[in-house]
């Protein structure tokens, strides 16, 4: 399960990608909850272009492990941010991101855990099951009032005046989906 996009202007500065990849995290963490699924663990990759011969060239990727399999979106986030800190160099011109869900599973699968030193199985408490609540109230929220209304504040934001936003001079039409682009024909 992944979310990536090509950026419609080159991102060299840190908190512009920041930004964009808490966006796709914050994403892909609604798609893994609409299928009722938990990752195992995150997988985030950053690229300059390839059709820029004059750019410095680098593609990191880095593979995160999750300690329990989760949906929640700030949990995906944090693991998402460790690993663009891991693998940012400056000086380069981003061109692409993305941010993958692997090892999914149901979400109702956990695994139990033994409780040797007395802390107590978290999960089994109010508070272990507060995140879920909440990924639920921000999904609503986000149900009600357009995709984007409730996020979490890294996220990119897209203003008018596009930054960051993908480029969409080249898309195909949507007459499947889109009522407003239907072709109509004129005799």
């Amino acid at each position: 399960m992944a979310c990536s996009r090509s950026f419609g202007s080159p991102v060299t500065e840190l908190p512009g990608l920041v930004e964009v990849v808490s966006q796709f995290a914050t994403r892909v963490a609604e798609k893994a909850r609409q299928q009722q699924a938990a990752a195992g663990a995150i997988h985030v990759f950053i690229t300059t272009s390839p059709f820029r011969r004059n750019d410095r060239q680098h593609s990191p990727s880095v593979t995160v492990p999750l300690v329990r399999p989760t949906a929640d979106t700030r949990v995906i986030i944090a693991a998402a941010m460790r690993a663009l800190d891991g693998m940012y160099r400056p000086g380069f011109n981003c061109a692409k991101a993305g941010v993958m869900l692997v090892e999914l599973r149901p979400d109702w699968q956990q695994q139990g855990e033994l409780d040797l030193f007395g802390v107590g199985g978290e999960q089994d408490t109010p508070e272990g099951r507060a995140p879920s609540r909440l990924m639920g109230a921000v999904d609503a929220l986000n149900r009600r009032y357009g995709r984007g209304a409730v996020t979490v504040a890294s996220a990119a934001h897209r203003d008018s005046n596009g930054e960051h936003a993908g480029r969409q001079d080249r898309r195909s039409p949507r007459y499947t989906t889109r009522l407003d682009e239907i072709v109509s024909a004129r005799a």
